[in-house]
């Protein structure tokens, strides 16, 4: 075998993630928006990825994409060795529940719930035993470091605990890949430290991690960046992560 293509073999066995010239066109009255225009893309398990551009440049679609919470025009998505761009609703929901997590810039959790609780619902909806589901909460909340808050409800935790919760309830479903839109958004520079370290920390125990960013200062901490621009991946480099290191408490971060 020419080692050229055994090479390019062990990559795409490694991919968990492959987009193939994949294009959104949403059409507004008799004008069409190209969000994606022809994207290619692959991500190896394991990956820390952010994907960065400004308003409009179609990053958010191209996560929407990857979330499997929108279909492509035209083009191949290929999840964890399945083909997902032309699956139904349902299809999508299952692939949704089996592979992917998903963390919000605003949290997303219940007032009136306590931290338990609230990681428990994705496996509430997806039927898991009550007995199961509270054990695999209690693990997710301990694994971000929250196993002494639990019974806490989200008003009872500081917003860098309410993102850690939002965490735990996206990985208490066990997924391959972690889907992160503006993760550090709501957060001071400190607590963002926090939660980059945490993610960190995920990366490098095999899970896949994508999130979208603004900032500069987040996108140094993943091992690398991808740029949108008009619906195009403009660039896509690797780079050394720096550790995110959380300075002691009342230290400037």
């Amino acid at each position: 075998m020419d080692p050229s293509s055994q090479g390019t073999s062990q990559s795409v066995s490694q991919s968990i993630i492959q987009l193939q010239d994949i294009t959104r066109v949403y059409k507004m009255g008799d004008v069409e928006v190209r969000a994606l225009q022809g994207v290619s893309l692959r991500i190896d398990s394991g990956d820390f990825v952010a994907v960065m551009g400004t308003s409009g440049s179609g990053k958010s679609t191209l996560m929407n994409v990857l979330g499997c919470l929108d279909k492509p025009t035209t083009g191949t998505y290929t999840l964890a060795g399945q083909e997902v761009s032309r699956l139904d609703r349902n299809e999508l929901a299952e692939i949704r529940n089996k592979t992917l997590g998903f963390v919000f810039q605003s949290f997303n959790l219940l007032p009136r719930t306590s931290a338990l609780e609230n990681v428990e619902l994705p496996l509430v909806y997806g039927g898991v035993p009550r007995r199961e589901r509270k054990a695999r909460a209690a693990e997710a909340l301990t694994r971000v470091g929250l196993g002494k808050r639990m019974d806490h409800h989200p008003s009872q935790l500081s917003g860098g605990q309410q993102q850690r919760v939002a965490i735990a309830r996206a990985l208490v479903g066990r997924p391959r890949v972690l889907l992160a839109d503006e993760p550090t958004g709501n957060l001071d520079s400190r607590t963002s430290l926090e939660v980059m370290s945490l993610l960190q920390e995920l990366s490098r125990s095999g899970i896949t991690t994508v999130l979208v960013t603004h900032e500069p200062d987040i996108a140094q901490h993943v091992s690398r960046v991808i740029v949108v621009k008009d619906g195009k991946v403009r660039s896509d480099t690797r780079q050394t992560p720096v550790p995110a290191v959380v300075p002691p408490e009342g230290a400037d971060a």
